[in-house]
């Protein structure tokens, strides 16, 4: 995998291309969902796990002492280490979701040219397939639960949005903008910013965009290979967000997806 840390999202900045258009309820890009509601000051938190995943038991426990239910995105190296799944379970204890970040971690299409997909419908169904028994596995995304898949890489093109759908499941990814998704670059790379800034980016966004942060689903990742660890911020960082009126809330919540 082509990783500085198994869940790493665009290499090139913060945000996709703009093919985001408007409908009833949510933005979306590419028939992904990439904003939800705008009436209401709720926040969907979003967190991926691959590799890496020593911020896992620290992020449990802010949402825990904050009453916030939250969603979990995992890859299938995150699933099986022996280490992390104690800590699944107790997502699932907590009332947290927990649903795919593909198996493998595949790059479903091309950084330069979007359209083009690298995965075949086959392989893109075994990977999630294999994803989804292993969350079942561990008692996750039981009988009628909508079922949600933030891509690897929060990359992905029309393919595999309607492959998901074949299956019953609904693509979502973060929204771009408040730059929450550059916690995972290392010290070492020239995108790094520390976690304290990070936090301050997002409170300054917040403020610019003229619907604040409602209807965000807003990305972190359960771990990296950079020292100064983002998941240190995220006790203040939802504390301000409180104090600033927002809500938090389930990101299956917002949709009316297909069930499986």
């Amino acid at each position: 995998m082509l990783l500085l840390a198994s869940c790493a999202t665009t290499p090139r900045g913060d945000t996709p291309p703009a093919t985001q258009s408007q409908i009833v309820g949510g933005t979306y890009d590419l028939g992904g969902l990439v904003r939800g509601p705008l009436a209401g000051r709720q926040i969907a938190l979003i967190f991926t796990g691959g590799s890496y995943g020593e911020g896992t038991e620290p992020i449990l426990d802010a949402l825990g002492e904050r009453g916030i239910s939250a969603a979990f995105f995992l890859t299938g190296e995150f699933l099986a280490n022996p280490t992390h799944q104690p800590l699944i379970r107790r997502m699932l204890a907590e009332g947290h979701y927990v649903g795919p970040h593909s198996h493998a971690h595949l790059l479903y299409c091309s950084w330069e040219r979007r359209s083009e997909s690298l995965v075949s419908r086959a392989e893109f169904r075994r990977d999630l397939e294999r994803n989804l028994a292993d969350i079942r596995a561990l008692g996750g995304l039981p009988p009628g639960q909508r079922v949600l898949l933030v891509p690897p890489y929060e990359w992905y093109n029309e393919d595999q949005v309607r492959w998901a759908r074949e299956l019953g499941v609904a693509v979502v990814n973060f929204t771009p903008g408040s730059g929450s998704n550059r916690d995972y670059i290392p010290e070492s790379e020239a995108g790094f910013v520390p976690s304290t800034r990070l936090r301050e980016d997002i409170l300054d966004y917040e403020r610019r965009d003229p619907h604040g942060l409602s209807g965000f689903l807003l990305l972190l990742h359960l771990g990296s290979q950079r020292q100064d660890k983002m998941h240190t911020q995220l006790g203040p960082l939802l504390d301000a967000l409180a104090r600033r009126g927002y809500t938090f809330v389930r990101v299956d919540t917002w949709l009316d997806a297909p069930r499986r």
